[in-house]
């Protein structure tokens, strides 16, 4: 970097100025001359290293006043839902896939790195190389960080639904070998069953027959819960009579 560069020959320059310069050849006019010539190259250095300075900060005060004159919008991250871009799959099916990313996910970064996916493979029984396990990774690896967050992790079973998978690749293997149902008549199946469920539901009723359904579950297994207590307490009351 240029800072870097200018620091390093100022340096160079107190280091002359204190041991005295030393002698050129050609004699003192020769020395003069590369005297001159250093003066003038760290003359540019400082002179190019203020304008870059100048034009990065000419440019951020630029947007920032364009911001506040609201001619220009803030930058913002995008915020992530799962249920809106992967609508080919059901809630369930999201949320089953979820637990099975943060099962693996031992580190609890919200990633999945390369020896958690290791680790995963062969709790499939379907051990990689590593190579094998690097390509897995570099197929869905948007943002080319060398891991996979959990959007990169739904675009496995995105892509095998939609049959862009080699049937013999390593991402295909997790998709089939994962307990989460995503296909009817095998993995390209997938795709026309859900094309059904969009044709006879609407993706609002859709969803909200999916939580209803959760709600339903909930009750069931609270249900559950009570007739089981009920039933200890009768045992319980027997046995002390």
């Amino acid at each position: 970097m240029a800072t870097d560069e200018l620091a390093q020959k100022l340096q160079r320059r107190l280091l002359l100025e204190e041991s005295g310069p030393e002698p050129a050849p050609g004699g003192e006019e020769a020395a003069a001359g590369w005297g001159a010539g250093q003066e003038e190259e760290e003359e540019e250095s400082r002179s190019s290293m203020f304008a870059s300075a100048d034009s990065e900060l000419g440019a951020k005060l630029s947007r920032r006043q364009d911001i506040n004159d609201g001619t220009a919008r803030p930058r913002q991250a995008k915020v992530f839902n799962p249920y809106t871009e992967f609508k080919e799959f059901s809630r369930r099916q999201i949320k089953d896939m979820e637990q099975m990313f943060r099962l693996y996910d031992s580190g609890k970064d919200g990633y999945i790195d390369l020896m958690e996916l290791k680790l995963m493979m062969e709790k499939l029984e379907a051990p990689q190389t590593h190579l094998g396990l690097k390509n897995m990774i570099k197929e869905v690896d948007e943002d080319f960080d060398g891991k996979l967050s959990f959007r990169e992790f739904l675009l496995i079973f995105h892509k095998a639904a939609a049959g862009e998978l080699e049937e013999d690749s390593g991402l295909m293997t997790l998709a089939k070998l994962s307990e989460i149902d995503v296909s009817t008549e095998g993995v390209k199946g997938a795709k026309n069953f859900f094309e059904a469920k969009v044709q006879a539901l609407s993706s609002a009723s859709k969803f909200e027959a999916e939580i209803k359904a959760e709600q339903d579950e909930r009750k069931r297994e609270e249900e559950e819960k009570k007739h089981r207590r009920a039933a200890f307490r009768e045992l319980k009351s027997a046995f002390s009579q």
